[in-house]
This record gives structure tokens, C-alpha cells and sequence, in this order.
């Protein structure tokens, strides 16, 4: 299968044959998979103080025979403070009472990394690019691509834009407008996430996938949505974001070149 070159006023210059990894079966699962195997190499630990609730004067109050003995006079057996004036026999240390330590608190020893097999990932990569060049998935991520032939495919010209402005010119071209109206857009976030620095979230629009960068990273990555990656540096989180395949990509023509040596991968 052939697809058309385009140079930057958006008009087909060549044409190109497809790779075989966009005939690949898209798996929605394993992607997911590798996207959570990421997700969770950022994830950092956390536990809380080992001797949280621990620092206390109490003493145990419950045998026989002794000074303060606890036995036979109706009151729980546990370690209590001793002598401490309005806080005398209050318990403490013990996960029931009040101000005592956790039962089972988080640990910083927790190992939260979930690994994937390196052929399991190598499939979630070949599945996410297969899914940029099938309409219908493109289409559920919420994508606009109304008349458009996927996938898109530039010529290396675009390696060397320097300005946002003709990047902006390049996606018009290419007839991504209301995508650019989509990605522009800015709600306010749901539930508690408006006080932990998160308040507004922002569509993911289309991503620019190059072999070199002549400018074109800093002439992208100031409009809204656009991502701006190069080949080598891929991860599932830019082919799927939120582990969801079908992300609107447009390939410069090396870089789609490249793809036909990906049966061992570069992950």
C-alpha cells in the first residue's frame, strides 16, 4: 500500500510505500500494559515515619502483682501513660488509640515497578503505530480528521522549521484546523485535582514524529495539544496517551522510512 508525500503547502509530491508494521493487529491490551509499565517508573515512593506514633512514655499496666496493676479494675489493659498529670493513663502506641501509630502504614520499601516482557513491548509499539493509520481509531481518541488520509506523511522539509508560526502555517495546510480549535480549548478539572496543581486539562492534539531536529522541537512545542518527538525517543506514552491507541501522528518521510527496519525495535 502507497501513501502520498506531502511538501509543506499540503499538496502530495511522491509517494511512498507503507511499512509492514502498519498491517500490524492492533492490541488494546498489551498497550495498556506497556503504558502502566511506564507509568509506574515514575511512580515514586512514599511511607511515612517509622516511628510515627511511637513517641510516648507509655507502659504496659496489665500484670499481676505490680505497682498500678490494671487487673479486676475494669479498664482495657494496654499501655498507658503513667503519672502525667491530666493526661494520666491514656492510652497511646497502639493503633486503636488515639494519637497511635498505623496498623499497616505505607512503606518506602514497596517496590511499585510493574514490569513487561521485551516482546510484549515491542508488540504495544507496533500496535500503537498500526493504530495511527486506522481512521477508526484515530476518530475515537476524539481526533478531527474529516477528509483526511492517514496516515500523514511529510517530506523532510519540516525538519527545518524555526518558527511556531510555520508550524501552525504546515497543520492549516494539512487541513488540521478545527483540530488546532479542539486542541485550544481549556476546561477546569474535576474534584479535588483544582488544589494539587492540576486545574485545567487540555486535549492531546496531533504529534510530529522527525528524525532530526534542524528546529523544528522549538518551533512546535508552543502550540496547544502538538507534541514534537524524535524517532529514537518514542515512548508508548506519546503513540497512546492515557494507554488509549489512535493518536493523530504526522510522520516526516525518513522517519516512516525508518519504521521498515522496526522488527527488532529501538524500545
Amino acid at each position: 500500500m502507497k501513501v502520498n508525500v506531502l511538501d509543506l503547502k499540503g499538496k502530495a509530491s511522491s509517494q511512498i510505500e507503507l511499512p509492514k508494521i502498519f498491517t500490524q493487529e492492533v492490541r488494546s491490551d498489551i498497550i495498556k500494559r506497556s503504558f502502566l509499565s511506564l507509568q509506574s517508573l515514575l511512580r515514586q515512593p512514599y511511607g511515612s515515619d517509622p516511628m510515627a506514633g511511637k513517641r510516648t512514655s507509655v507502659h504496659y499496666h496489665g500484670r499481676r502483682h505490680v505497682r498500678d496493676s490494671m487487673m479486676n479494675i475494669s479498664r482495657a489493659r494496654l499501655p498507658r501513660i503513667h503519672g502525667s498529670g491530666f493526661l494520666n493513663f491514656r492510652v497511646r502506641r497502639v493503633p486503636q488509640a488515639v494519637k497511635g501509630r498505623r496498623a499497616h502504614p505505607p512503606k518506602t520499601m514497596k517496590d511499585w515497578i510493574q514490569k513487561v516482557n521485551k516482546k510484549e513491548n515491542l508488540l504495544a509499539f507496533k500496535s500503537a503505530f498500526a493504530a495511527t493509520a486506522s481512521p477508526d481509531y484515530v476518530r475515537e481518541r476524539g481526533h478531527m480528521i474529516d477528509g483526511i488520509k492517514l496516515p500523514l506523511v511529510v517530506n523532510d522539509n519540516v525538519h527545518s522549521l524555526k518558527k511556531t508560526k510555520n508550524v501552525r502555517e504546515l497543520l492549516t495546510n494539512l487541513g488540521l484546523e478545527k483540530e488546532l480549535e479542539r486542541t485550544k480549548e481549556k476546561k477546569i478539572r474535576k474534584g479535588r485535582g483544582k488544589t494539587r496543581g492540576r486545574k485545567y486539562k487540555r486535549k492531546v492534539g496531533p504529534l510530529f514524529v522527525v528524525t532530526e531536529d534542524k528546529g523544528i522541537l522549538k518551533a512546535g512545542k508552543n502550540i496547544s495539544g502538538v507534541d514534537v518527538r524524535l524517532l529514537d525517543e518514542l515512548t508508548i506514552k506519546d503513540l497512546a496517551p492515557g494507554s488509549n491507541p489512535g493518536r493523530l501522528i504526522i510522520y516526516s518521510q525518513s522517519a516512516l522510512k525508518s519504521l521498515e527496519g522496526f522488527e527488532n525495535g529501538f524500545v
